[in-house]
């Protein structure tokens, strides 16, 4: 299991469009991905839990990843989440 915490730095957060991103990314990888912001844990797999966690900018999020290719899910989610989730950050 790999474990990391990332600010989020896009001025919207995690919006609707910012969580597909990352369920359409989860969703390239076998191993289970979850991220959790304020004591809210949601797969990164499941577009409802994401948008539940309503992760506003500047928040930080822990991203868990833990299978058979942690190491590329982990790397892969904390890119987008560092590039501003494909958007304009701050």
């Amino acid at each position: 299991m790999q474990i990391r915490e990332i600010e989020i730095t896009h001025r919207l957060g995690l919006h609707a469009r910012a969580c597909a991103r990352i369920v359409q990314l989860a969703s390239r990888f076998r191993c289970n991905v979850a991220l959790v912001c304020r004591r809210r844990r949601a797969s990164a797999r499941n577009i409802v839990e994401m948008m539940l966690l309503a992760g506003a900018f500047g928040s930080t999020v822990r991203v868990e990843t833990d299978g058979p290719d942690e190491s590329a899910a982990m790397a892969a989610i904390v890119r987008l989440l560092k590039d501003g989730l494909g958007g304009a950050p701050a």
